[in-house]
């Protein structure tokens, strides 16, 4: 019986260009394919890929600033890459975006994943906001429709949302980039500040950051620098609807396990956090703890937090990739 061998994540920039088409073309798939979600009365969900943002939409305010966002956001990225690989015939592993390599300020827009050729699309046109709303994301220079790349000139691309909402609207896919919030929250300064964290509580919450713009960790970082106040990896709810946002995840999972494998023998078993959104001093409830159920909908079985610790179990139940590369801490 032979035995399974970790996928080798890489970084998107590493990848050839008939990797990177192989990658867009498996998730142009996803976006084709029928939902599984059962049906409801002008239901968005129309697409396997639906699935996974209405998934996300349904449990926005229980899988954020808590102590069990890490794993959950582990799961689900674990699963869009085997969506990839078993619905859609995808051979490679899911890539992940280092958003260090594309700091300062001046470099973000330049970022090879947002090539129009062999990327994801850059910046949609601006939009004039409103510098009195205190939600306008600092520095942002879109907010129109991705005018280039594999995802533009689609109006019926994004089926959910603005935030909560999954009815059906059809929506052409937006983002609104601000350099300035990459350079203030995605620099390596920001990546060892994170790494530096003694335990998983305050790696955690450092990740997170707090809910306001000045607060911001790198999760927040790339969410705004990417959407802005006008594209979905602005919005909390709906984010995962820019596939930019699983590049984005999986390097937010490769600091995580760079921070594991620091201590592996301590860190492989850390977890805390609160069960209820922000409940920090526990007022609502107490810790995570590694017997907490994570749940993905129709896209998978339900598993634990101690199934997603270690990524390269590759037990019936475990998760099964590694990271080409990890973030090493300066002292």
């Amino acid at each position: 019986m032979s035995v399974k061998k970790p996928l080798k994540r890489r970084e998107w920039r590493t990848l050839s260009t008939p990797e990177k088409k192989d990658y867009l073309t498996a998730v142009k798939c996803i976006l084709a394919k029928p939902s599984k979600t059962p049906t409801f009365n002008n239901t968005g969900v129309i697409s396997r890929y639906d699935d996974l943002v209405y998934t996300h939409i349904q449990q926005t305010f229980s899988i954020h600033y808590t102590g069990h966002f890490m794993a959950w956001h582990r799961f689900f990225g674990a699963i869009y890459e085997n969506m990839l690989r078993n619905e859609c015939g995808y051979k490679g592993a899911q890539p992940y975006w280092d958003w260090t390599l594309d700091t300062p300020a001046n470099n973000w827009a330049d970022s090879p994943v947002f090539d129009g050729q062999t990327g994801f699309g850059g910046n949609g046109a601006f939009v004039a906001g409103d510098p009195t709303n205190p939600f306008e994301v600092p520095g942002r220079t879109g907010g129109g429709c991705v005018s280039n790349g594999p995802f533009a000139n689609n109006n019926n691309l994004v089926h959910l949302g603005p935030t909560g909402s999954v009815t059906y609207n059809p929506q052409c896919l937006r983002r609104d980039l601000s350099p300035y919030f990459a350079a203030r929250y995605l620099a390596k300064n920001q990546t060892q500040l994170t790494l530096a964290q003694p335990d998983f509580g305050w790696f955690a919450r450092t990740v997170e950051g707090g809910p306001s713009f000045e607060a911001s960790g790198v999760h927040g970082g790339e969410h705004y620098s990417v959407g802005g106040t006008y594209g979905q990896m602005g919005d909390l709810y709906t984010s995962p609807a820019d596939p930019l946002f699983y590049l984005h995840h999986a390097n937010l999972d490769r600091l995580w396990w760079s921070w594991q494998k620091l201590s592996p023998a301590a860190r492989l078993a850390d977890v805390s956090g609160p069960i209820f959104l922000m409940d920090y001093d526990n007022a609502q409830g107490g810790n995570v703890t590694l017997d907490f159920p994570l749940t993905a909908g129709v896209n998978a079985p339900d598993v634990t937090i101690c199934n997603v610790m270690n990524i390269a179990d590759c037990s019936r139940t475990g998760l099964c990739y590694e990271y080409d590369k990890l973030y090493t801490l300066q002292r």
